[in-house]
This record gives structure tokens, sequence and C-alpha cells, in this order.
């Protein structure tokens, strides 16, 4: 019994930042255009990562993206500026992006 109380709460420790910034994605509307795991209007958020996968600069490069838009990068829908979003939130959606698989 404490072994499996233990493995519920451990999957709801490491499941909780990822689950938070999927949180912030819907609230800032990005979830309207991506998915973690589908190509919508935009790419899924594990294909985003995988371009990136590697790059030091990735999530300030992310960042950017998500603050600014961006054009011609996936095909030729522009990603739109996101003005809701905050530059330490856009840091944060960055990093989370990188981490999906």
């Amino acid at each position: 019994m404490k072994t499996a109380l233990f493995a519920l709460m451990t999957a709801a420790l490491v499941s909780a930042p990822a689950m938070a910034d999927l949180k912030l994605a819907t609230e800032k509307n990005c979830m309207a255009c991506h998915a973690v795991d589908k190509k919508l209007v935009g790419p899924a958020y594990k294909d985003v990562a995988a371009k990136y996968s590697g790059q030091k600069d990735a999530a300030d490069k992310l960042a950017a993206k998500i603050l600014k838009g961006s054009t011609g990068v996936w095909g030729p829908v522009p990603m739109p500026a996101n003005a809701q979003v905050s530059e330490a939130d856009a840091k944060k959606l960055a990093a989370w992006i990188l981490t999906q698989k």
C-alpha cells in the first residue's frame, strides 16, 4: 500500500509543473492553434521541441516568436504576436514546449 501511495504522489509531483504550463498555454489561447501531439493550425509542440532540440538559445528564440510572432517557419500560415503574454510567461511557455516529446 505504501509503495502504491508513494508512486502516486511521485507521479503527481512530476506532472504538476507540466500541467501548470499546459494550463498557462490554455489560458493564453496557445492551444487554439497548437496541440502537444498533433498539428492544428500551427505545429505540434512535440515537433517544435524536436526542431529546436540541442540549440543553446532555443528557449530565447521561441519566447521571442511567442511575443512577436513569426512567418514562414512552419509553412505559409503566420503565427501572430501574442500581446496577452508577458515576457516571463513567454519564457515559461518556451521552456515547457521544449520538454514535449
